[in-house]
């Protein structure tokens, strides 16, 4: 299983991210979890300095933008 972590505060970027990255996940077919970390002390523990921002399996995979669906696929293989 899959681990999906959405780093940032809320804002509506945050939410896009979460959306297109569940968007992403259920269209592999894979199983997965979305966490959404909210906390800016734990979001700093991942290294991110720009929200939204996308780890995998606790590896962060992008930060400071929302990229599409087709791009976080490949991100979450």
């Amino acid at each position: 299983m899959k681990k999906l972590q959405i780093l940032g505060t809320g804002c509506p970027k945050c939410n896009k991210l979460a959306e297109q990255t569940k968007e992403a996940a259920e269209s592999l077919g894979i199983e997965f979890e979305i966490e959404k970390v909210t906390d800016i002390t734990k979001i700093m523990e991942f290294g991110v300095m720009m929200t939204p921002a996308l780890a995998v399996d606790g590896e962060v995979k992008v930060t400071g933008k929302v990229p599409s669906v087709d791009d976080i696929k490949k991100m979450i293989q």
